[in-house]
């Protein structure tokens, strides 16, 4: 697999891979309404502003994966789940890192992603609740010494 940055015309690639993301990491956590709300039409319109901020991993020049991040802050890491474990998340979470990752965020709930993060050498730093979709939820804040 191969990273690299994002282009304008990933966009609508992206958008379907967040959604079929979202929707099977989130099942358990997040009400319907909120996961049938986060669709292809609602990541288009945020990754419009932020595709320059996005690394892609490709598998046979498609993308399978993306991974945006903030001033050092990885802000999502989403892969396509029918493309999912077969390394393209290691691919863009050193790629991430490389480029000065240092903190991300997830539910407290996410248990493969928490695992996933702590196998890579992400340590949680604390845990909180905050706002999201309309209700407090818990999070975990990683960090990367």
């Amino acid at each position: 697999m191969k990273v690299r940055r994002a282009m304008p015309e990933d966009v609508s690639a992206l958008a379907a891979i967040a959604e079929a993301s979202y929707r099977t990491a989130f099942s358990s956590i997040l009400e319907e309404e909120v996961l049938s709300s986060r669709n292809a039409a609602f990541f288009t319109r945020r990754f419009e502003a932020s595709w320059a901020r996005m690394l892609v991993v490709c598998a046979g020049g498609i993308p399978a994966g993306f991974l945006l991040m903030t001033d050092g802050h990885i802000d999502m890491l989403f892969m396509d789940p029918a493309g999912s474990r077969k390394g393209g998340g290691s691919c863009l979470l050193h790629e991430a890192e490389r480029c000065g990752a240092k903190s991300l965020e997830c539910f407290r709930d996410n248990i493969a992603a928490r695992r996933f993060y702590e196998r890579h050498g992400w340590h949680p730093n604390r845990e909180y609740e905050r706002e999201f979709a309309g209700r407090s939820r818990s999070f975990v804040f990683y960090v990367k010494d």
